[in-house]
């Protein structure tokens, strides 16, 4: 990881900063989830620089070492993906590949959606498309969704707050790396969920663990609730639902988002397909929430086939 350089760029008054690594003429953005940062990606980025491209990977505004905007309740998805145009313009990027896990492929197919003449092509874990309109995940699942209790304004931030920032994420590093769809019961709170004496998946060390933790003792979680989880129901509110570029979604067939009620279906369907004409899908039957991190070699060859 040594060979990854770090810089920051200003957008909208924030320092951003980006990983970068590979000089080649093409290049692929990487776009983090929660609870994500550019470390996320460490592995692919290594791997398609070796294959003679540039690898960039961002923190969103507010995670890790980006700033955090002055209103951490306001962001939305507009704002990721203005940024992404923003870094693009900066960096003298006229066309890219996007690659986005979680959130990040929210944001990849919103930006290849209202930019079609900015990407080569998107390639995304776990979240498929959806179709235009309001976003709910919660119908039908109980009040204890983690989803839900993300979204209730100072919840999460005193369920978080009682402990370390590298304890909360290591407690949502063992929950979505899970098949189950983390649900608290009504007196009980989301990261209660994990007992302190559950070990690390086994593809997450503590040296990473350490990474992690450092960037949201500096960062906190307010933007990180901000985005995704309070403005996730707006995020494909827009007239024009297309993604015109070749496509790949990788699932992870432990997914928990597989439970979430209809997704199995409107991703094994094809219906996504409506909304991402060009789309391959690859399912890993071993692949859990971070697919991109436990099966990082078997990820990055298909990263690399797609490209």
């Amino acid at each position: 990881m040594d060979q990854i350089q770090h810089k920051f760029i200003k957008v909208e008054g924030l320092n951003l900063h980006i990983a970068e690594i590979g000089t080649g003429p093409n290049v692929v953005v990487f776009l983090h989830g929660f609870p994500e940062i550019w470390y996320s990606w460490r592995h692919q980025m290594v791997a398609v620089a070796n294959a003679g491209f540039r690898a960039i990977a961002p923190d969103c505004r507010g995670y890790g070492l980006s700033d955090p905007p002055a209103e951490p309740e306001k962001p939305s998805f507009k704002d990721t993906v203005n940024d992404i145009l923003a870094i693009l313009d900066h960096l003298g990027l006229t066309k890219v590949f996007l690659a986005g896990t979680d959130f990040g492929a929210l944001s990849a197919y919103l930006f290849a959606i209202q930019y079609p003449e900015r990407v080569s092509g998107v390639i995304t874990t776990g979240v498929p498309c959806f179709p235009p309109g309001p976003l709910d995940f919660n119908i039908g699942l109980p009040e204890g969704f983690y989803v839900s209790r993300f979204q209730q304004p100072g919840r999460a931030e005193a369920d978080f707050g009682r402990l370390e920032a590298k304890t909360v994420v290591r407690n949502i590093y063992i929950l979505f790396s899970r098949s189950e769809v983390p649900i608290a019961s009504e007196n009980q709170e989301v990261m209660d969920l994990v007992d302190a004496s559950t070990p690390l998946p086994p593809w997450f060390t503590e040296e990473d663990l350490a990474a992690y933790g450092a960037l949201y003792e500096k960062s906190g979680f307010q933007t990180a609730l901000q985005i995704p989880y309070r403005s996730l129901r707006d995020a494909f509110n827009i007239p024009e639902s297309k993604v015109k570029a070749p496509a790949l979604l990788i699932v992870g067939d432990k997914d928990y988002i597989l439970k979430f009620p209809g997704m199995d279906d409107y991703i094994r369907s094809g219906k996504t397909k409506e909304y991402v004409p060009k789309l391959e899908t690859v399912h890993l039957p071993e692949g859990t929430h971070f697919v991109q991190e436990q099966l990082s070699e078997e990820e990055s060859m298909f990263f690399l086939r797609a490209m």
